[in-house]
């Protein structure tokens, strides 16, 4: 009902306020390292802003501050700036809600894995508006899973989630079980493209479970269709493996929904 879905959404930002006040505005780490690989990133510089940690408001009041930049300067030192292009490897609140809400069918049953949970919000979001059986997160960073691990626990939601401290290509038997696996940017930016290549192959091969819902930003086309730009083959047939699976992005989240943004998410079925 309307009452728990606005104790759902509370939850969800007070989480997220949590964080905000223990990580810089980017939400990357110091032992994290991007790999500018994006002809957009090669083009101009780029903003790295967590969606989830930084909501409409929080980003309107860090620019208000001081703490964060809407621009940058083209020739050092003069006015001609431009602005910057941001971007996040987490969903925002909002899409989390889209996610389990609108996008997935019902997760009673259900195991949810998130390569790449980062700081959670597809973890809390499964929590707290599906009722997934187990919910799973792999991530590379032990800075990111403490703070997951910390949430949880705070917010009492370790009876259905754990974080899994690991690189997902060690986690085949998680991939295989998964019932719905999400994907979110998740190699582009931290690996160079030989390493994508691997994951990808990796993914495709345990991924295989009929009926396995693969949730995905970019579309499968897109982030695979780079890397054969840059002549890797990932040896990954999209149309033999999944099909993508039609969503509804008109809905009506609240305000400050970016549609751009759900139009970015993809979900597909395993043949």
């Amino acid at each position: 009902n309307d009452q728990e879905l606005d104790n759902c959404d509370t939850i969800l930002r007070c989480i997220a306020e949590d964080l905000r006040e223990r990580l810089p505005p980017s939400a990357l780490l110091p032992g994290e390292q991007l790999v500018c690989v994006h002809t957009i990133q090669e083009r101009a510089p780029v903003a790295h802003v967590d969606a989830f940690v930084y909501d409409e408001q929080a980003l309107e009041d860090a620019w208000a501050s001081g703490t964060l930049s809407r621009a940058y300067c083209m020739d050092c030192g003069s006015h001609r700036t431009k602005p910057l292009e941001f971007i996040s490897h987490s969903f925002s609140a909002l899409e989390v809600k889209f996610l389990f809400r609108y996008a997935l069918p019902d997760l009673t049953t259900c195991t949810v894995l998130d390569v790449g949970s980062r700081l959670g919000p597809v973890l809390y979001g499964a929590y707290l508006y599906s009722s997934a059986r187990r919910i799973v997160g792999v991530e590379l960073s032990g800075e990111m899973c403490a703070l997951q691990q910390a949430m949880l626990e705070k917010y009492h939601m370790a009876d259905r989630v754990e974080v899994v401290c690991a690189d997902i290509c060690t986690q085949g038997d998680l991939l295989r079980t998964a019932d719905v696996v999400v994907m979110n940017n998740v190699f582009e930016y931290f690996m160079d493209s030989e390493s994508q290549a691997r994951c990808w192959h990796f993914v495709r091969e345990h991924v295989r479970q009929p009926g396995c819902l693969l949730l995905t930003v970019p579309s499968l086309e897109e982030s695979l269709g780079r890397l054969q730009v840059r002549a890797y083959n990932v040896g990954v047939n999209v149309s033999e493996w999944v099909c993508e699976v039609p969503l509804d992005y008109s809905v009506y989240l609240g305000e400050g929904m970016d549609h751009e943004a759900l139009e970015s998410i993809h979900l597909y079925r395993v043949l």
